[in-house]
């Protein structure tokens, strides 16, 4: 079949906004948990196991269509997120739903506060529930009484919520205009980006600093966004909830130990030195004395090598066979099914996620196709996503998702079995050479950027409980930059403001650290596939099935990897190290010939609605890199 750009379809979720069957589904919660209240009297200490289990599946069935309603709320808004009739179907979602969690509330109340004896004796008759529910008394120390969490889960609707949301209304609402080729264009955050990966010096940098100058203008009011919510972070994490630091919700929410992931970044930290150096050698392959920020993504090769939709989609699903064919079919389904949103659109999200809605339903993949290699790449690490969520299918609504430290295994993993049938398959040395470089360039993007990213978080979630203004923050970031990148790199001061355009650290703090987990430990398994070859496929995809079903920890002790140890960490970056010392081999090849226009031919100026976006809706943020 020819594949084609398109718009996913969501009327396997509901037909429209004003349909019967989406107020059927509210109705439908309504009837649940009202029976499901009645259940109240019915938990004790002594309870059948049986009789246990039955109220674990009636909590199931309410998630199932609590998750639709979300997901179809969440998914038009990010199609659409000037769409008022999308913003108010988010609102009116979140509010419900927020009421709903109020509601059934008693039930993980109790359960929390339960005896470890009942607590052990009901788990272990709970079968694919146990862990939905051994992780759920973790959160035992740092629970509050039902009032208070009542109280907070309907702030969140209208806090903290809402202003992450109001973020998005913002931001993804800009238009910027850049002179290419001597015209001015105006595009989205998606086509400004792309810039970044320009051969020419001058169009790299005028896209940069068209989204700066934008984001400058509305920096402070940003800047105030984020302040409020670590304030609301802090305020019920750390002096309600009692967490000991900013970061230990995240950890205990993904279920890692403190432990691994102080370890992670200060491995990270340490190994500054390997991407400085990797940089400085690109420079003279560049033929430039010293790189930019600007520059850190510029191509080695003169290739412009561009590819179709279709011949996108097939390279992907090509790779995915070639490793086994079950992956390959399971990706499939997403085009099948017309799961993914791949076209460019005012108003449309940008970036790439996936959305895994119900255990039983293919995922939803959203992508900003404009046809580079990077964003083939994407194209797999988002279907690698998908594929693992259908491979934990069997799984309960709770234990299906993976974690979010193991959520970004089979995307990363998704991304090199695509990398090695290009180099396999190209012929072209300067697309072998520029796509060995993108190897480094995306390590850096996806370990050390991320890593630098939560340790600039804790610096943050630690000034502001001190009253730093946004200036301070946009300076602390700054020394963020320059720990990262020392004399490597030369950083302008506008990249100040590059902190206000990261999504997810407004939307899910602490997020970022497992784009870095994910891909050291996909380095460490990659190798062992390279060892071990077709042996090896049980082991990963047997990692891959548990979805979220084992805490990650026990999931990757059972692969012989302890997530505890710095050795573990070290040994990602030593493959890493290895790899620019196999591209400090190379002949440096005479640079590319650009055309040079003056950065002041970029006239970056964001175009603006008059009609102010409505604020008072809501959605958390799924994954998005």
């Amino acid at each position: 079949m020819e594949y084609k750009l398109s718009k996913w379809d969501l009327s396997v979720l509901y037909p429209d906004y004003d349909s019967p069957e989406l107020q059927k589904a509210f109705n439908m919660i309504e009837e649940q948990v009202a029976a499901f209240e009645g259940a109240r009297n019915q938990l004790a200490p002594d309870m059948p196991a049986e009789q246990f289990v039955d109220v674990l599946k009636a909590s199931e069935s309410m998630t199932r269509i609590g998750n639709k309603l979300y997901s179809f709320a969440g998914l038009s808004f990010t199609a659409d997120t000037q769409d008022q009739k999308a913003q108010a179907l988010q609102a009116r979602a979140m509010q419900f739903l927020a009421e709903i969690e109020n509601r059934t509330l008693f039930f993980s109340l109790w359960w929390k506060d339960l005896d470890e004896t009942n607590a052990k004796r009901l788990m272990d008759a709970s079968g694919d529930y146990r862990y939905y529910l051994e992780a759920m008394r973790n959160f035992k120390p740092h629970t509050l009484s039902e009032p208070e969490e009542k109280i907070i889960n309907l702030k969140n609707v209208t806090g903290v919520s809402a202003l992450g949301n109001l973020y998005d209304s913002i931001t993804n609402r800009y238009v910027f205009k850049m002179q290419v080729d001597g015209k001015e264009k105006e595009m989205t955050a998606a086509e400004l980006f792309s810039y970044r990966y320009s051969a020419d010096p001058a169009v790299r940098a005028a896209s940069y600093q068209s989204q700066f100058k934008v984001y400058a203008e509305d920096g402070p009011i940003l800047g105030q966004i984020y302040q409020t919510i670590l304030r609301d972070w802090h305020n019920e994490n750390v002096n309600l909830r009692k967490f000991k630091n900013a970061i230990a919700p995240r950890n205990l929410n993904n279920d890692v130990p403190d432990e691994a992931v102080e370890s992670l970044l200060s491995v990270a930290r340490k190994n500054v030195s390997i991407f400085q150096r990797y940089f400085k050698m690109k420079a003279k392959h560049l033929g430039m004395k010293k790189m930019r920020r600007y520059d850190i993504y510029a191509p080695i090769a003169a290739s412009k090598k561009t590819y179709e939709w279709d011949a996108a989609v097939n390279m992907v699903l090509d790779a995915f066979n070639g490793f086994d064919p079950k992956v390959a079919e399971l990706a499939k389904r997403v085009f099948d099914e017309k799961r993914i949103d791949s076209e460019i659109r005012k108003g449309k999200r940008g970036g790439a996620f996936c959305w895994s809605v119900l255990p039983d339903m293919t995922p939803f993949v959203l992508v900003n196709y404009q046809g580079t290699g990077r964003e083939v790449a994407t194209l797999a690490h988002e279907l690698g996503h998908a594929m693992h969520a259908m491979l934990a299918s069997h799984h309960s609504v709770f234990t299906f998702h993976s974690s979010l430290p193991l959520a970004e295994t089979a995307s990363t993993f998704a991304e090199m079995i695509l990398i090695d049938k290009l180099l396999a398959e190209e012929t072209d040395e300067t697309v072998r050479r520029d796509i060995l470089f993108k190897q480094m360039d995306d390590a850096y993007a996806t370990i050390m950027r991320q890593s630098f990213f939560a340790l600039f978080e804790k610096t943050a979630h630690e000034m502001v409980q001190k009253n730093a203004s946004v200036d301070d923050l946009s300076a602390a970031y700054l020394e963020n930059l320059k720990e990262q990148f020392g004399d490597a790199l030369d950083v302008s001061d506008e990249f100040k403001w590059e902190w206000v355009g990261i999504p997810h650290i407004y939307q899910v703090p602490f997020y970022v650290y497992a784009y870095a987990f994910g891909q050291l430990l996909v380095l460490a398994l990659y190798q062992q596939f390279k060892a071990e070859g077709e042996s090896f496929k049980p082991k990963y995809l047997k990692i891959l099935s548990a979805g979220g079903s084992e805490a990650p920890e026990r999931i990757l002790s059972e692969a012989g990897i302890n997530i505890r140890d710095p050795k573990f960490w070290q040994g990602g970056f030593d493959v890493l190290e290895n790899l620019v010392s196999e591209l400090e081999k190379l002949p440096v090849a005479k640079p590319m010939k650009t055309n040079k226009p003056a950065a002041k031919k970029a006239k970056p100026v964001a175009k603006k609605p008059v009609k102010k976006a409505p604020v008072k809706k809501a959605v958390k943020a799924k994954k998005k890199k």
